[in-house]
């Protein structure tokens, strides 16, 4: 008999999935040993880790709640939920209140670039749930508008990971609450923001016009200069480079440079809503190669080496397809494929990502080569299943 219940309701799960010990390691891109040490309760497992094997066993939660029961950062968080709801539960409602949603929202929008969208996802509606609950209460009219910037924010980091996790009516649902919310309060950035988001959704389906008339009107209301502002001319750029136009693609390239000059490196760089200076390079890369440029394969390896050696692997995977995109644009389809294998088997290429996969491997295969068959074999096995909206 299991003593670690955690360990013995992973095991039923795997086996209800049908899996070995080495399938579920190879799906969950574990070690074999990180998966026995779990199923034998040598290792606690963290609630990140839980909600990952959770999603990927279709266990509706169950595991969630068994590592809740034994992980000290669950019951850490547990108290601070507890104490969360009671004060909820007054009458009126705090500064400090407001103040904790404004940090869990800069918390959220950090932890964006390095973790699994579904694993972020319950988190975000959880804070959204709470804000809307605090709505209800008695406060002040600057108070009530806190919270509703901070409702806006949270709706629009809810959309993109729904975009992510390409759940479309979900997305879009959250995309008009954060426009609406941003009107409402007078925020301009939060509209901006949603504008570029629903471009950059658009733009991974393909409707490229689309992007490129939302990242511009994007452009239009936010604050001139505002992280806003740059991520929609960085924008315009992709849909340009998409649509072949090299002169306007470089003409959006020479925007971003300028508006990125005088910017100071921010204190969260990961704020998936602070622009870093330190991503420009990343974007030139990214709309270099989307536009076949030569110059996008010695930028794109910059950008490879620096999140390697940066521990940004979901960044690190987005940006070895795009060098795969540029050694194809170089006629070096032999190499495009290790590159992008590499991406592929890091199991960091989100849902909405997954069309630059396609791409490669349909490039690649288009020149017959045995390298291609190894990448159709990485995209098989982890080619992401398709999500119900939710």
């Amino acid at each position: 008999m299991n003593d670690s219940p955690f360990g013995e309701g992973l095991r039923r799960h795997r086996l209800a999935r049908g899996l070995s010990i080495r399938g579920l390691a190879n799906l969950a891109h574990r070690g074999k040993s990180h998966i026995q040490e779990l199923e034998s309760g040598r290792k606690k497992a963290t609630v990140d880790t839980a909600r990952h094997l959770d999603a990927l066993l279709g266990a509706h939660g169950h595991l969630v709640a068994l590592a809740s029961t034994s992980a000290p950062e669950a019951i850490r968080g547990e108290d601070e939920a507890l104490e969360l709801a009671s004060l909820l539960d007054a009458s009126d409602i705090t500064s400090e209140l407001v103040d904790r949603f404004e940090v869990a929202v800069d918390d959220l929008a950090s932890s964006y670039a390095t973790t699994p969208p579904a694993n972020l996802l319950p988190g975000v509606r959880d804070h959204l749930a709470r804000i809307g609950v605090a709505l209800r209460k008695r406060s002040s009219l600057h108070q009530q508008r806190r919270l509703l910037v901070a409702a806006g924010w949270l709706a629009l980091l809810r959309a993109t990971l729904h975009i992510d996790l390409r759940h479309g009516r979900a997305a879009a649902a959250y995309l008009l609450t954060a426009e609406r919310l941003g009107e409402h309060v007078n925020h301009p950035e939060i509209r901006a923001w949603a504008l570029e988001t629903r471009a950059w959704d658009v733009l991974t389906v393909g409707d490229y016009r689309r992007a490129l008339d939302l990242a511009e009107q994007a452009q239009a209301v936010a604050p001139r200069g505002s992280s806003a502002h740059i991520q929609a001319t960085a924008q315009t750029g992709r849909a340009w480079a998409r649509m072949g136009d090299q002169r306007e693609t470089r003409r959006a390239l020479d925007q971003v440079a300028r508006l990125v000059g005088p910017l100071r490196t921010p204190d969260r760089p990961e704020h998936h809503y602070q622009y870093d200076p330190a991503k420009a390079l990343s974007y030139t890369a990214t709309t270099l190669a989307w536009s076949g440029d030569p110059a996008a394969e010695e930028y794109a390896r910059r950008i490879v080496a620096d999140l390697d050696r940066a521990a940004r692997p979901r960044r690190a995977a987005s940006a070895r397809l795009d060098l795969g995109l540029a050694l194809l644009a170089a006629e070096r389809p032999d190499e495009a494929s290790v590159v992008a294998t590499e991406a592929i088997t890091s199991g960091r290429v989100v849902p909405s990502n997954w069309w630059r996969a396609t791409e490669v491997l349909t490039a690649v295969e288009s020149y017959g080569i045995r390298e291609a068959r190894d990448l159709r074999d990485a995209y098989e096995s982890h080619r992401p299943h398709r999500s119900t909206d939710t």
